[in-house]
């Protein structure tokens, strides 16, 4: 099943101009870069739904967590493990 899971802007890492930016936003403690470019309204300390890879909008911070434990309680965080490499 493909989910956005919500996460947290910490920090904008790239612009290339208003709309093509890109950032890292923290889901529990995992760090992963994401492209904002469909969220141009998106700011540091926002919360941000993300599906492959990109923030596809902006969440309530209450709701975001809500709908993080829940996915966490379901099992359903498996695109925030990384690849085994062995």
């Amino acid at each position: 099943m493909c989910l956005s899971i919500p996460g947290k802007l910490i920090e904008i890492t790239g612009q290339l101009d208003e709309t093509f930016r890109t950032g890292k936003v923290s889901f529990d403690g995992v760090i992963k870069e994401v492209s904002l470019t469909l969220v141009p309204e998106a700011k540091v300390n926002d919360y941000v739904l993300v599906h492959v890879g990109a923030a596809i909008s902006t969440i309530d911070e209450e709701e975001a967590k809500k709908t993080f434990e829940l996915l966490k309680q379901l099992n359903e965080l498996h695109d925030l493990e990384e690849p085994d490499t062995e």
